[in-house]
């Protein structure tokens, strides 16, 4: 019994490793059918509003006030921003409340492979993943991903799909203050609507997109 329950834990093991590995492979040039949270909110009985965009299509506008947002080093680190994390254990260690540190390719990799949640299992694949991502895939291709699986609000996933619902326009079209405002909610989209901003959303959006006029040479691995 203590033999085949080795087995099984070996098998999940490569599963876990190889399956995301190749998918990665699969993904640096075919779009993300659907993800684990898509499968969960269908079951959930939410709708599935997505309409996958290549990266060229997309607003620069949003790539910028996502990477503003989100994670200003994006072009510059290779999966992990140790100078945010150290500030985030730095704060909790301090007695503030803990906040996220993740990364652009972090949030990727756990929208890719992973379910919603902070479970320790969860984090460790998500640390495992995220390298994965920035070994296989350029960081054009993690944006593109990124901006067409991200969660913009109950149902509506990517970018397009959140311009269409918020702004009935395209992503191509978003204008600086549109995708300021998307940036601004995606820390948690169900809560917050770029549709119908309360203060703090606009209050958020306009920090972003002051903080886009300061990233400069942070935005090489975009083309800008």
């Amino acid at each position: 019994m203590t033999t085949l329950i080795k087995r099984l834990l070996g098998w999940l093991a490569v599963l876990l490793l190889l399956v995301p590995l190749a998918l990665t492979l699969v993904y640096r040039f075919v779009p993300v059918p659907i993800t684990p949270l898509m499968v969960i909110r269908l079951f959930e009985g939410e709708s599935l509003h997505k309409d996958w965009q290549p990266g060229a299509r997309i607003s620069s506008q949003l790539k910028m006030a996502v990477i503003a947002a989100e994670d200003n080093k994006f072009c510059r680190h290779r999966g992990f921003d140790w100078d945010a994390l150290g500030d985030v254990l730095s704060e909790a260690a301090d007695g503030g409340r803990l906040r996220g540190g993740s990364t652009i390719s972090m949030q990727t990799a756990k929208n890719l492979y992973l379910w919603p949640g902070r479970s320790y299992t969860r984090k460790a694949l998500e640390a495992l993943y995220t390298p994965m991502l920035e070994w296989l895939l350029p960081k054009e291709r993690i944006l593109t991903l990124y901006l067409n699986i991200a969660e913009f609000g109950p149902g509506i996933y990517g970018a397009e799909a959140a311009a269409r619902a918020y702004f009935n326009t395209s992503a191509a079209r978003l204008n600086r203050h549109q995708a300021s405002l998307l940036a601004a909610v995606l820390p948690n989209p169900r809560r917050f609507s770029a549709g119908r901003p309360s203060a703090h959303v606009q209050q958020r959006a306009a920090a972003i997109s002051r903080r886009i006029n300061g990233l400069g040479g942070w935005l090489e691995c975009t083309g800008k």
